[in-house]
């Protein structure tokens, strides 16, 4: 049976004679004993849970900073994937906008290349055109000079 305090202090106990009633203050001493038994075994449980949590606690806390570390670390290395990543962007970007430009400059060289060489057998064609007229009309002057020649013999005749 637990007691509690306000209990113990209004225990009303018989008197004799000579003072109280032994049976009566040997069973409150009995009751008061087995209430501060059972208190103390109740606190020595809670000192044990207070420690066990403290105990979980302390290895939460633990938990929490380890995840907290890690967050920061995952967090700076996505900050570094992000700046590396950015760089090697630039690098390839810049790498492109290079070749573009070759591209391009080579693309200008082969043009002007062409158009010299279209340039160069235009002349050429023109050339060859004022040869080909030239041996036409040297052609057709031996022609008309044979036929009359021919013409000529052949009224002489």
């Amino acid at each position: 049976m637990s007691l509690t305090p306000v209990e113990i202090r209004h225990v009303d106990l018989g008197r004799r004679p000579l003072g109280y009633d032994r049976t009566a203050v040997d069973e409150l001493l009995a009751d008061v004993a087995a209430s501060f038994e059972h208190v103390w075994r109740e606190r020595a449980d809670l000192r044990d849970d207070l420690e066990e949590l403290e105990s979980e606690l302390a290895r939460q806390k633990e938990l929490e900073q380890a995840l907290r570390n890690t967050l920061l670390s995952a967090e700076r290395m996505a900050d570094d994937m992000r700046t590396q990543a950015r760089r090697e962007a630039d690098v390839i970007v810049a790498e492109a906008r290079s070749a573009a430009r070759d591209i391009a400059s080579g693309a200008e060289s082969e043009r002007e290349r062409i158009r010299t060489e279209i340039r160069r057998l235009q002349e050429v064609e023109t050339g060859v055109r004022a040869d080909y007229r030239a041996f036409l009309l040297a052609a057709l002057d031996r022609l008309e000079s044979d036929t009359e020649e021919r013409r000529a013999g052949h009224q002489a005749a």
